[in-house]
């Protein structure tokens, strides 16, 4: 497997390019949407447009970026785009960290310095990140990839970093690849640690008489209606048409991924309070620069998320590995825990008091937290 160093450096030309489009924005009418009920807002979007034109400094955040080692590879045929910190000290563990949609690597952006350098008394981790294939820089992708090719190619990733075993946590799609780790390769996983609590063979809903009264209580805050997962359908069956508006329009791509992190995250209504504005921008951007939409819409519509993650082999539980499950108040579901421990080897159960779908990047502290605690009960 050859390694190369990487570096993102968009040409002027794409971001005076981007400028240009910007300017010439054919905005949309709007009719009672003062309170986001038919999406996102225009107010907000044109502030946002505005912000993005005049004050956003790509460059400024593409050095942050740059200041993280970067690598590309090509395993079967799949780009593959990854961070590679490595921790201090020695005897340091190896994890893998999987984000989602429309997430972008840059969501672990505040974890994995931390678990790199470890503190008092804390293990150090080998943090690798990679962007999953289709999104990002990795890409583009000419094959159908979705989470179980995923799962295979991370086993070849960190093989080839050198690493046998390894740690994998995962968010949203992230954890669709974690749990297909620890269910097929077992003997590769020392654990699988979920921000989203998505199992092999389990259905989606949950019946509710394997509840208790607190998980449904958390259950009724997690409840969005019905739109906050029409993404699925249009992920599954008509990625392309949207595609074909998305990559024309920088104010549509940005409206698109902007509503997701509103409504799925634990910010009530205010987006900016658990991102900023430059943040946000910075994934918006990189989707735009690196033309991935339809590359992650894709990796979804291979993922097929509108059925239950399947099973290949008869193991039981289903994940057989040590797991640790966090779960976070305001993410998309909830599971029982007594399901969760019926298909998986559940070693620690952590109950977030707050974040939502954007687990790590909403709450690094805790989320860096947890993984260490988890990490420090395997190795006593």
């Amino acid at each position: 497997m050859k390694i190369e160093p990487f570096k993102i450096s968009i040409p002027q030309a794409k971001i005076d390019a981007l400028h240009a489009r910007l300017n010439n924005t054919n905005w949309a009418p709007e009719l009672h949407n003062e309170d986001w009920s038919s999406g996102v807002n225009g107010t907000y979007l044109r502030e946002f447009t505005s912000y993005w034109k005049e004050n956003f400094d790509w460059r400024a955040q593409e050095a942050k970026m740059n200041g993280f080692p970067q690598f590309r590879t090509e395993i079967d045929g799949v780009p593959i785009h990854f961070i590679h910190l490595k921790g201090k000290g020695e005897n340091c563990v190896p994890i893998i960290l999987n984000h989602g949609w429309p997430w972008t690597f840059w969501d672990f952006k505040d974890v994995i310095r931390e678990l790199a350098d470890g503190g008092e008394g804390e293990h150090s981790f080998d943090v690798v990140v990679p962007s999953l294939p289709g999104f990002c820089f990795s890409g583009p992708v000419k094959k159908s990839v979705g989470y179980a090719e995923t799962a295979a190619l991370w086993v070849k990733l960190m093989k080839g970093l050198g690493y046998s075993k390894f740690i994998t946590h995962g968010g949203d799609a992230g954890a669709f690849v974690s749990a297909r780790l620890g269910h097929e390769f077992p003997d590769t996983i020392l654990g699988v640690h979920l921000s989203f609590p998505v199992l092999p063979g389990v259905a989606h809903e949950s019946d509710p008489a394997d509840f208790t009264s607190e998980e449904l209580a958390l259950a009724k805050r997690q409840e969005r209606g019905p739109g906050a997962f029409v993404h699925v359908l249009i992920n599954a069956f008509d990625p392309q048409t949207l595609a074909w508006g998305i990559h024309d329009s920088p104010v549509g791509l940005a409206a698109w991924l902007l509503l997701r992190r509103r409504a799925w995250s634990d910010c009530n209504g205010d987006v900016e309070t658990k991102f900023d504005r430059d943040t946000l921008l910075t994934h918006v951007s990189l989707y735009w620069f690196t033309n991935c939409f339809i590359g992650s819409q894709l990796f979804c519509k291979a993922s097929e998320f509108v059925r239950p993650m399947e099973l290949v082999n008869k193991r039981k539980p289903a994940i057989s590995v040590p797991t640790a499950v966090a779960i976070l108040p305001k993410d998309l579901m909830c599971k029982p825990r007594k399901v969760v421990e019926r298909h998986c080897d559940l070693r620690q159960w952590t109950g977030f008091p707050s974040g939502g779908h954007f687990g790590a990047a909403e709450e690094p502290e805790r989320m860096v937290g947890d993984i260490r605690r988890f990490v420090r009960g395997l190795r006593g």
